[in-house]
């Protein structure tokens, strides 16, 4: 069989041993890595100076003093000033098979051996088109009409070149439906769907938005009819004018609230009823539920128009229906992904797919209920320090303290200290959430981690007495 250059190089023998020689390096090194570690003195100096000067240069300080030094295993990481942590925040969902995972490492080799280190406009890999393939496969299992796929290379960007299909198809409606308490990006015209108030601060208004409450799982029946109630206001309002409604299943930055598929439903029917698209935002849920694809979880694959997903997939994605396919020079990007991201993406994906991680009983189910256990624990040993839990598979929430968005910083960033990379969300009351490595995290890490959150939580409970 004739094979190119390149087959006989990434097969040479030579090429072949490096790798391997590579990866069992890699592999020693990861062993020494068994929990958290703190800082060595002799590095705290210069790694605090390194932090200082990067907040200079970027013109605002790091939200934590978080360098990785490159090195990591599994759900821990090696800081630059040689401490070790757990990261359960993945870089907020990126890191979905944790740090140094030797598959990821692999292909990130292969990469290395590539003639370019991004592909884009004039110039794609085959590894472009097999990703491409493997998403819409993916997507559409279940019936979804989701023939199409468009990298980016930011979920903004994705949910940008989603807008910009939907309001070319959509030619005159000027306005889009939302989610209270929605994350749609920080771009000029995503903050305008984004419904925080802060993120507009100064920015001029591009977009006409009307925003439908979400779902209240503690009040089912009533928070849908109030839902449908508002969607009918608006499209009663604005008749013929709405291009798409803008959909987070699991509001992401909002708090992590899941919605229902009876709540979905309800409204997707008027949606229909009056051909307004459906764009659902996965940046934040694909891959994290028990289902590849949050829209799957939920049953909506007949009525999905428009996709994105990004995070956990390293390159970020525009999935959709052959009707909303743009006219020539709508969408072009200099860059559509690097060559290392998109291997990678295909390495997660297929190991996603493969590797028992969805359905009931799947992994992410498991680790999602040993999450919960021990947060009802420690909520049942000090109540009154921790509410919740809450969220859906591995998107994972709790409540500490007041509820406050200055306690949950503080205890943030205690439990950072402590260890463990968290992060917040949502407002009145701030969360605290985990978006769990779950490629990489074991049972045993989650016990670990649970541990230093209760110790933490009554560590900052005392000091504020």
């Amino acid at each position: 069989m004739t094979t190119t250059l390149y087959d006989r190089l990434a097969n040479d023998p030579r090429i072949v041993e490096a790798k391997r020689l590579i990866l069992e390096t890699l592999g020693e090194y990861q062993q020494t890595m068994v929990g958290v570690r703190p800082p060595r003195p002799e590095l705290k100096q210069p790694y605090e100076q390194a932090i200082e000067e990067f907040g200079q240069l970027r013109g605002a300080p790091l939200f934590y003093p978080y360098m990785g030094s490159g090195l990591g295993r599994g759900a821990l990481v090696e800081l630059a000033d040689g401490s070790i942590k757990y990261d359960f925040i993945s870089g907020i969902g990126v890191h979905h098979f944790g740090h140094s995972h030797p598959a990821v490492v692999e292909c990130q080799l292969e990469a290395a051996l590539r003639d370019t280190v991004m592909q884009g406009n004039l110039q794609q890999n085959p590894e472009s088109m097999v990703l491409a393939r493997t998403l819409v496969s993916a997507a559409s299992r279940y019936g979804a009409c989701l023939t199409h796929c468009f990298f980016s290379t930011s979920g903004a960007m994705a949910n940008e070149n989603a807008l910009k299909m939907i309001f070319q198809k959509k030619s005159g409606a000027d306005r889009i439906l939302a989610f209270e308490g929605c994350f749609a990006g920080r771009s000029l015209v995503l903050c305008n769907i984004t419904d925080k108030a802060a993120y507009r601060e100064g920015m001029p208004s591009l977009l006409h938005v009307d925003y439908v409450p979400f779902f209240d799982a503690a009040n089912a029946a009533q928070s849908t009819r109030w839902a449908l109630e508002r969607l009918h206001e608006h499209l009663k309002r604005y008749p013929g004018r709405h291009a798409a409604m803008c959909m987070e299943l699991v509001l992401g930055e909002g708090g992590f609230y899941a919605g229902s598929r009876d709540f979905f439903l309800a409204l997707l029917e008027v949606l229909k009823q009056h051909q307004v698209a459906v764009f659902v935002d996965e940046i934040q849920t694909f891959s994290r539920t028990c289902e590849l694809f949050a829209f799957q979880h939920f049953g909506l694959d007949e009525y999905v128009d428009i996709v994105t997903l990004g995070k956990s997939s390293q390159v970020c994605a525009t999935l959709f229906r052959d009707e909303y396919n743009p006219k020539t020079g709508l969408l072009s990007q200099t860059f559509t992904g690097a060559t290392s991201a998109l291997l990678a993406s295909q390495t997660i994906v297929q190991e996603l797919l493969a590797g028992g991680f969805f359905g009931p009983e799947g992994r992410i189910a498991r680790l999602h209920e040993r999450c919960l256990k021990h947060l009802q624990d420690i909520q049942g040993r000090h109540p009154g320090l921790l509410a919740g839990p809450f969220g859906i598979g591995a998107m994972i929430a709790f409540t500490p303290l007041d509820g406050s968005e200055e306690r949950v910083k503080q205890f943030i960033h205690a439990l950072f200290d402590a260890g463990v990379i968290s992060f917040y969300a949502g407002s009145d009351p701030a969360r605290v959430r985990f978006l769990l490595p779950v490629g990489a995290v074991t049972l045993e890490d989650i016990d670990r981690v649970a541990e230093i959150v209760e110790h933490t939580l009554l560590d900052v409970a005392a000091k504020a007495r």
